[in-house]
């Protein structure tokens, strides 16, 4: 039950800071902590009209300020008022056709967002330890290899976006450095899967391709069908999250985790089955062969999480069949039950937390 989860987070001294609390992981994070009566406070930049933060009415739910993770002066400010005891670094661009189209900010972003935050964080004592969330996609993937990626592997970003984060991760292993020389806080990255839930509406994802496509009646072009990511849903990493930061508290662990599925990647064709399936076979798709898709993204990608599961004793709780179908669900709630977007999380963490 959530009252025997994480006491160590429970009982800090400061609230736990989310950079990037109104994206639709750092939205989730958030109700997630709300549940677990963990203090929280979040800075980002204002939502978007869309985003799952704005359709759960969350302005001023928790304590928050609005303003870019670039600005080193306001970060620290906001860091000394609030004296967070835990950091979780969430604001990223965080899409891999978007960094084509604005590299550079894209490296801004996740490179210089990221210093801000390691640098700003080993000055203030309050802070005891900081979680940087990058991606799977920071580790050198060479076509065809299709092989399992733990966190010791060579790290290599091909577009935009996965170099960005890779140079972030670059940055984490430059301040755990100095945090080491000091006797300063734990840092550690943060690595899952393609994260997938209700209420994420970000450009260029499968699963919110598919709820613009039920909502605007149009055919949804499915781009390679058979590459492969490892699916699990929002909450599954979120935990994993806070479980490295809860075993920080009082021992010295690994610098990176990967978190993902315990099965091996599903393709896309696949996803689409079984999220058709979910919306009982309602969906109007057609798939695109297309080579030009392949300079974008790698077509096969694996995490091995094993090493979570034994130093943070995680493990998924859902399946990537599960993970679909949750997604699909939560969805239908909304759009033909109208139940509250609140409530329709609520009742996820809920399932999660249950013994």
């Amino acid at each position: 039950m959530s009252s025997s989860l994480f006491p160590g987070l429970r009982n800090l001294p400061g609230p736990i800071l989310i950079t990037g609390h109104t994206g639709f992981k750092g939205t989730w994070l958030s109700i997630l902590l709300e549940y677990l009566n963990i203090p929280v406070v979040g800075i980002s930049l204002p939502p978007s009209n869309d985003s799952l933060y704005t359709l759960m009415k969350r302005p001023g739910a928790i304590a928050e300020e609005f303003f870019d993770i670039r600005n080193y002066d306001k970060v620290k400010s906001v860091f000394i008022k609030y004296k967070p005891s835990v950091i979780f670094h969430l604001a990223a661009q965080p899409l891999v056709l978007e960094s084509y189209n604005s590299p550079l900010e894209t490296f801004e972003i996740n490179l210089l967002g990221t210093a801000n935050v390691l640098d700003i964080s080993s000055s203030i004592d309050t802070i005891k330890s900081i979680g940087v969330i990058t991606t799977d996609k920071v580790y050198r993937n060479n076509f065809g290899e299709n092989k399992f990626f733990v966190e010791t592997d060579s790290l290599e970003g091909k577009d935009p976006y996965s170099a960005s984060k890779v140079a972030a991760e670059a940055a984490v292993t430059a301040w755990q450095q100095i945090i080491k020389k000091n006797k300063g806080q734990q840092i550690f990255s943060l690595r899952s899967g393609n994260v997938i839930g209700g209420g994420d509406r970000a450009k260029h994802r499968l699963m919110p391709d598919i709820i613009r496509s039920k909502q605007s009646g149009e055919k949804l072009v499915i781009r390679n069908p058979k590459s492969t990511r490892p699916w699990q849903h929002v909450l599954d990493p979120l935990f994993g999250y806070l479980s490295a930061a809860e075993k920080s508290l009082n021992y010295s662990i690994s610098p990176a985790f990967n978190f993902s599925p315990n099965s091996p990647s599903l393709n896309v064709k696949t996803v689409i089955e079984i999220a058709n399936k979910a919306w009982g076979n309602s969906l109007n798709f057609e798939y695109l062969m297309s080579d030009i898709a392949f300079n974008y993204e790698a077509q096969e990608l694996n995490l091995d999480s094993s090493l979570a599961l034994k130093e943070l004793g995680w493990l998924p709780k859902w399946s990537q069949e599960e993970a679909v179908a949750l997604t699909i669900n939560w969805w239908r709630g909304l759009l033909e039950k109208s139940i509250l977007p609140s409530e329709l999380c609520l009742a996820d963490i809920e399932l999660i937390t249950r013994d």
